[in-house]
């Protein structure tokens, strides 16, 4: 088996970063690659295809580097998906379907299941593809989850990978962490540490490359290339740790806020936004936030019924009406869009006690009710004169009134719209339709998929440049080099 598995210091090193640009590198050469990451834990998920034909669920960011590997996106590439529901509790989706919850005290126990379907999954891509390029999870570092890991050493131990560990020298820290993560780790462990990347470098490399020369001089691995920082690059993000909003260039005239929610999911519905030189898009989660908003959009979330108690707590119910009812528009998704029906009940106790039954925003005239059961829908249809795919996650299922204009799975009154399908804003022409329809807005030409492939080619002409894609590429045809010293903290004396 021929695979390299790219591990990070920390959550947001750049481990996803680095894997969509070496698949887009590797197969720019030719070679059969496919991503793979054994758990992934993040509310922004997507749909794709089983091999059996049947939709499947697995997160964002494998769907995009299997795109950047030009290969097909499909449920080996994460087996195991934890969507958070709280602090505690997550989710699971194994192979693209759901299966049960997981309470944050199973991390040690009770998670071999996970372990045996993930090692199946990356056992199966590795023999119908020449190299598999794995992202881990978190830090391999993590001693006290050790006993019970699937994803970050205990898959390197399992397919006999290599690993690079990416640290990010933005976050400071960056010798000690890569120096650290090494050091604590079992031996057995350390034998398969084969090298470092560096990652969102600013600045003259020169001044670098003594700590770089000592870091490889201390550990005895080289370091594999820096990243440099770069402004245009904009990946589907994995999780909420950089929503900053999408700012548009100065004179931007229609301010678009989102609404930030705590278990937010699936928000890079509102990515195309972004493109649009009209727009200038922000996140919001204080009613001053939405004072001035000329387009508020209400996303989707894992927990509807514990944001929108958020969503109350905050007074933002109050300005989201208020901005309503002074005819601003107003779109909400999937989780959003049930809080602006009338009522929410949940009678099965998907989201919370059963027989829960909660009003709504009453902003529009439907109802939803939770059921077990998960619907995975790649829908396709017509809004605004224009064609609309999109990808439906939910177990919301939603009733309209008799009357109320149908809007993609969902409804509409005036400039209040409601969908239950993701994914709708990237169709240029239905996301240009829509801001013609709320905003005035004159279609700007811009391509959402032509921006995203313009983002994944950049990323490989940045790894290309900076980081010895060869020698990763033989690295993980060869495996890892035999000999590699065991590091001690004495290492440093």
């Amino acid at each position: 088996m021929s695979g390299l598995l790219v591990a990070g210091t920390t959550s947001d090193a750049g481990k996803s970063v680095v894997v969509t640009g070496l698949c887009r590198a590797f197969a720019r050469r030719g070679v059969s690659v496919a991503p793979y990451k054994a758990q992934n834990m993040s509310n922004n998920s997507m749909v794709c295809h089983s091999r059996d034909g049947s939709a499947a669920e697995i997160g964002r960011a494998q769907w995009v580097q299997a795109l950047a590997a030009r290969v097909t996106p499909e449920p080996a590439m994460n087996p195991v998906l934890l969507k958070p529901g709280s602090d505690r509790r997550s989710h699971v989706v194994v192979m693209g379907r759901p299966a049960g919850e997981v309470a944050a005290t199973d991390f040690t126990t009770g998670r071999r299941h996970l372990a045996a379907a993930a090692h199946a999954a990356y056992d199966d891509l590795a023999a119908r593809f020449d190299v598999i390029v794995a992202e881990g999870a978190g830090s391999p570092a993590e001693i006290n989850l050790r006993s019970s890991d699937y994803v970050n050493m205990g898959l390197a131990r399992h397919a006999d990978l290599p690993v690079v560990v990416v640290g990010d020298i933005d976050r400071g820290g960056l010798f000690a962490s890569l120096f650290g993560t090494v050091a604590l780790l079992e031996p057995a462990d350390q034998a398969l540490i084969s090298g470092f990347v560096v990652n969102k470098f600013r600045g003259d490399l020169s001044l670098l490359r003594p700590g770089l020369d000592r870091l490889e001089s201390l550990t005895g691995r080289p370091v594999h290339g820096v990243l440099p920082w770069h402004p245009g690059l904009w990946l589907d993000s994995e999780d909420a740790l950089d929503l900053d909003g999408r700012r548009g260039p100065d004179g931007a005239r229609v301010r678009t806020a989102v609404v930030r929610l705590p278990r937010i999911s699936n928000f890079t519905d509102v990515d195309a936004l972004g493109l649009e030189p009209g727009l200038d898009v922000v996140f919001a989660s204080a009613p001053r936030d939405l004072a001035d908003a000329d387009l508020v959009v209400l996303p989707g979330t894992r927990a509807t019924l514990a944001d929108l108690a958020w969503l109350r707590s905050r007074g933002l119910d109050a300005a989201i009406e208020a901005h309503a009812r002074a005819g601003r528009p107003l779109l909400g998704i999937c989780g959003g869009f049930q809080m602006l029906g009338a009522e929410i009940s949940d009678p099965h106790g998907v989201e919370g006690p059963a027989g829960t039954r909660v009003p709504g925003l009453g902003l529009l005239p439907v109802t939803t009710s939770f059921h077990p059961g998960k619907v995975l829908r790649l829908p396709y249809g017509e809004a605004l004169g224009a064609t609309v795919t999109g990808y439906e996650i939910h177990h919301g299922r939603v009733t309209r009134a008799g009357d109320v204009e149908e809007f993609l799975g969902g409804a509409r009154s005036g400039l209040v719209f409601g969908t239950m399908w993701h994914g709708a804003l990237e169709g240029d022409a239905f996301r240009a339709a829509f801001l013609a329809e709320v905003a005035g807005l004159e279609p700007s030409g811009a391509s959402f998929a032509a921006a995203r492939e313009r983002r994944m080619e950049l990323l490989a002409d940045l790894v290309e440049e900076h980081l010895d894609v060869d020698a990763l590429l033989t690295l993980a045809r060869t495996g890892a080099p035999a000999g590699l010293p065991t590091l001690t903290v004495e290492a440093v004396r």
